[in-house]
């Protein structure tokens, strides 16, 4: 019988956009390189019929809606939840934003299997509505999933509040492992202008969202001199938002914001060559960022919480406010041996728990255990 498994949640593959469609990126193939039938959802910005196709023997549904926010991207998943209780394949569901679509699944008897996230409801980002409508899908997805995966072990915690422990799996997000990078990467495209050199810089790489520390990062990297960089990647709309503003009028002539950068390999290189990677997400689960951070060996200075403690372990040092890092900072940067035992730990820490074989076995495992069981008449057909 055909192991089958359709994905949905994700705006597609291959990735674009974020973690869980990284993630899709390496399941699906690797589903299909051990026997599965695997489809992918994708979303596309337009109108018209569905079309489909195959992307490395993955097959690709893809639905066009209008838009691209956050109206369009529930439009998608309903029509995606439709679509997949036709056909009545395992789903793997990323994300509960849209979790109580799968009361559809439900009613036809398809197996849905959600990756509960993080805690998207407690963000400080989101207003009142928006965090009404993801804690009542986290709900949705506790009671109408036949079974949940957590990141990680806070993760699961919280959800065996809303559910019974035996429902959740805890399973944490994986990365390709980073050990070599080409160094003229550094010298290239829109890092040009900022002479970087090896293990002469730091690393941001998060939205520009209080919740994810950026203002107490360079108030305290620019509270004096450091003879070493900072590079913080992302969009900064200083003409419309006030917190972009804060954080680039705290910033030292040290502090670098070469925009958002999409191109792997540079990104890779970067994480590669960096002194240490800087971390300031104070919510979330196993952070894909932070994963691949310890994959590309680097030394971690982490915001202290119980989901970056988990994540990294001894591959960091930790700090909670722009002075606690300031003094992480001077201590990292006071000599050799720190960085090269934070980054022994990171490696370390990756392979044991974090390396893709590892983490995609895992996910095979446990949807195996979800596959509709076979028709009795065909099973008995077999074993004549």
């Amino acid at each position: 019988m055909m192991k089958s498994l359709s994905i949905l949640g994700i705006r597609g593959i291959p990735a674009a956009h974020g973690g869980f469609e990284t993630f899709a990126e390496a399941l699906a193939p690797y589903l299909v390189e051990r026997g599965w039938r695997v489809t992918v959802y994708c979303q596309h910005e337009g109108e018209g019929p569905l079309w489909e196709d195959d992307w490395h023997g993955v097959h690709r549904i893809n639905i066009p809606v209008r838009g691209s926010g956050a109206k369009s991207t529930v439009i998608f998943d309903w029509l995606s939840t439709l679509h997949a209780a036709r056909r009545r394949d395992t789903c793997l569901t990323l994300g509960y934003n849209t979790a109580s679509f799968g009361a559809l699944l439900r009613l036809r008897g398809v197996k849905n299997v959600i990756n509960m996230d993080g805690i998207e409801w407690s963000r400080a980002k989101w207003g009142p509505i928006a965090k009404t409508w993801f804690w009542l899908n986290e709900r949705a997805g506790c009671w109408l999933g036949n079974h949940l995966i957590a990141d990680h072990p806070e993760i699961f915690a919280h959800l065996a509040t809303r559910a019974a422990p035996p429902k959740i799996t805890t399973i944490p997000y994986g990365a390709i492992p980073v050990t070599a990078a080409d160094v003229r990467l550094l010298e290239a495209g829109s890092l040009a202008p900022y002479g970087l050199e090896p293990h002469g810089y730091l690393t941001v790489i998060a939205r520009a969202e209080p919740e994810n520390s950026i203002l107490e990062v360079v108030q305290g990297f620019s509270a004096k001199p450091r003879g070493s960089k900072l590079v913080v990647l992302g969009n900064y709309d200083t003409a419309n938002n006030a917190y972009h503003r804060a954080v680039k009028a705290a910033a030292s002539d040290e502090v670098i914001f070469p925009g958002a950068i999409y191109d792997k390999p540079t990104v890779q290189a970067l994480r590669f060559f960096s002194a240490a990677y800087v971390h300031g997400h104070q919510v979330g689960g196993t952070n894909p960022s932070l994963v691949e951070a310890l994959g590309a060996g680097n030394a971690v200075i982490a915001h202290d919480n119980r989901f970056n403690r988990w994540v990294a372990g001894d591959a960091a040092i930790f700090f909670s406010d722009a002075d606690s890092f300031a003094s992480a900072i001077s201590c990292l940067l006071s000599g050799d041996a720190q960085r090269r035992l934070l980054q022994f730990a990171a490696r370390e820490r990756f392979e044991r728990e974090f390396t893709w074989p590892h983490v995609l076995a895992q996910y095979e495992n446990l949807l195996e255990q979800y596959l509709p069981a076979e028709n009795p008449a065909i099973a008995a057909a077999k074993r004549i």
